[in-house]
């Protein structure tokens, strides 16, 4: 658990990088946390008042435990904004917007998700910003492409998982559409935009110039179209969705048993020779010799599997399942997971202390690092999310501080 000061310095192989985040709601949140998790200086920039549009994002809010009725907070904004400071700027004032350039010039990073052509009516256009900071790598995350006929659209989540395509893919058949149950158009957006970041620091290390990333939440999704993209593309197979099974691969999902249900993958026609057998079933039976004959008979192999799970409970054909080699597991609810001895193993769940709520839990960073010798060296000093403006004062106050020591170099 950590309580780090503003600014103080954090372990990690981002912990020389300064990020300064102008974005708000999911997207670019979570690319400048993801930075921000790898140890890099992240500085977000609310407008005064109401702050990121995910503070008031709720219900769930969470309160200060020994006063029911003080600030409340989104438990939203909380999940996207670890690792964090916040200072507050108009960006419609002279005065916070000067505030905003300083800190650019000292930046890294810069990144963004407002819509095509509101930071050139700020007067903060990204030629001009890097014309001031010509080693800033700045990210752009938009809804729809920042070009293009429909270049200007708003960037919601739902609203792109359908127009990409992937809402399509999803639910129990082609008549029900469903989104994903988190906003995964935005996570996508966020973490493609991160690993773009990276590239282009990297690049910078060899040329001295920062460059623009730029991705959107249609460009996530559909980089993530895998086999059912080129199933168009390359086949002409329009990709529907059919539920809790892989269109090319049987049996491969969700199938009933005595008390409820397993998930299994028979990934290959050997897992297939293996598995049959141990359930009575004929591999070489008519219709479910290979994986090609199982696809195009899936409701038969379904019901075949499903035939030989009736008298099975969850718990003995789980170990059944994996006494045999066959990957195989149950759907658990979020509480289960994050009780999970595995999860905890992973390191998953962090605690922070944050300003008014006290000690949290949070779910934790997916990444982990070792050294060559095998010792662990993931960043563990992580920070709360931050209150709204929690760190103006002391940002100004470093960047006066740094101005006064460039005036006295520069002397």
């Amino acid at each position: 658990m950590t309580t780090a000061s503003t600014g103080a310095p954090r372990s990690g192989p981002l912990s020389d990088i300064l990020v300064v985040d102008l974005s708000r709601a999911l997207a670019g949140p979570h690319a400048t946390m993801m930075l921000g998790d790898l140890g890099a200086r992240v500085i977000k920039v609310e407008a005064p008042g109401a702050g990121d549009d995910t503070r008031g994002w709720g219900p769930p809010f969470v309160t200060p435990p020994d006063d029911p009725e003080g600030e409340r907070q989104s438990t939203y904004f909380l999940s996207a904004n670890r690792n964090k400071e916040s200072i507050t700027l108009d960006l419609k004032a002279e005065d916070d917007k000067d505030v905003l350039l300083r800190l650019v010039d000292r930046a890294d990073v810069l990144v963004e998700n407002f819509r095509t052509g509101v930071l050139e009516r700020l007067g903060l256009g990204i030629e001009e910003l890097q014309r001031r900071n010509p080693r800033l790598v700045v990210l752009s995350i938009t809804g729809f492409g920042h070009d293009g006929p429909e270049g200007g659209r708003a960037g919601y989540d739902q609203i792109a998982q359908g127009e990409a395509g992937l809402m399509s893919l999803t639910g129990p058949g082609p008549e029900t559409p469903q989104r994903v149950g988190v906003p995964i158009a935005d996570l996508l957006s966020g973490m493609y935009g991160a690993y773009g970041v990276l590239a282009a620091l990297h690049e910078r290390a060899r040329t001295g110039v920062g460059t623009v990333v730029r991705t959107s939440l249609l460009a996530a999704v559909v980089g993530v179209h895998a086999f059912q993209g080129t199933r168009w593309t390359v086949a002409g197979e329009v990709g529907r969705a059919q539920g809790n099974h892989h269109p090319s691969i049987a049996p491969y999902g969700l199938f009933r048993c005595a008390d409820g249900a397993v998930q299994i993958a028979v990934g290959s026609d050997g897992l297939w020779r293996k598995f049959a057998p141990a359930f009575g079933i004929d591999p070489d039976a008519e219709g479910l010799a290979t994986n090609a004959d199982r696809v195009s008979a899936r409701e038969r192999t379904i019901a075949v599997v499903e035939a030989a799970f009736a008298e099975w409970e969850a718990g003995p054909l789980l170990d059944r399942l994996a006494e045999i080699g066959i990957p195989a597991g149950k759907v658990r609810t979020l509480d289960e997971v994050y009780r999970w001895d595995q999860t905890l193993s992973q390191g998953l769940l962090i605690d922070v202390e944050h300003p008014t709520l006290g000690t949290l839990q949070l779910p934790g960073p997916p990444l982990r690092f070792f050294a060559a010798d095998g010792a662990e060296v993931t960043p563990r000093d992580h920070v709360a999310p931050p209150l709204l403006g929690g760190d103006t004062e002391a940002v100004k106050a470093w960047l006066g501080g740094q101005d006064q020591r460039d005036s006295d170099a520069g002397a």
